[in-house]
């Protein structure tokens, strides 16, 4: 069973950081495309950053350049965002993702960022 358990959310003041974790299982982890989207309200889900743990690529939306960083853990299944100099439009539900195209995607439950003074 394809399990993708988001944790790490919450509320930060802007400038703040936050890490969020995913922890899978079920799947050949090395072998997907891993990544964080996010949703905000009213708006349509967004991706943030995606690593591919067996070529090192790594892609970032040009929002978060320079302030989030995607890595992954093999040997733990976990991929984690880094996300620092957080600002109010970051507030979102984060979502994690893996992909390949030979078996689809998966989704995580989400969980919640909100960046508030």
């Amino acid at each position: 069973q394809v399990q993708l358990v988001e944790s790490g959310g919450g509320l930060v003041q802007p400038g703040g950081s936050l890490r969020l974790s995913c922890v899978t299982s079920g799947f050949t982890f090395s072998r997907y495309y891993m990544s964080w989207y996010r949703q905000a309200p009213g708006k349509e889900r967004e991706l943030v950053a995606q690593i591919v743990s067996y070529t090192g690529r790594i892609n970032y939306a040009d929002s978060v350049k320079g302030r989030f960083t995607i890595s992954s853990d093999i040997a733990k299944n976990t991929v984690l965002l880094q996300m620092n100099s957080l600002k109010p439009e970051d507030t979102a539900v984060y979502y994690c993702n893996a992909w390949t195209r030979l078996s689809g995607e998966y989704w995580g439950q989400g969980t919640q960022v909100t960046v508030s003074s």
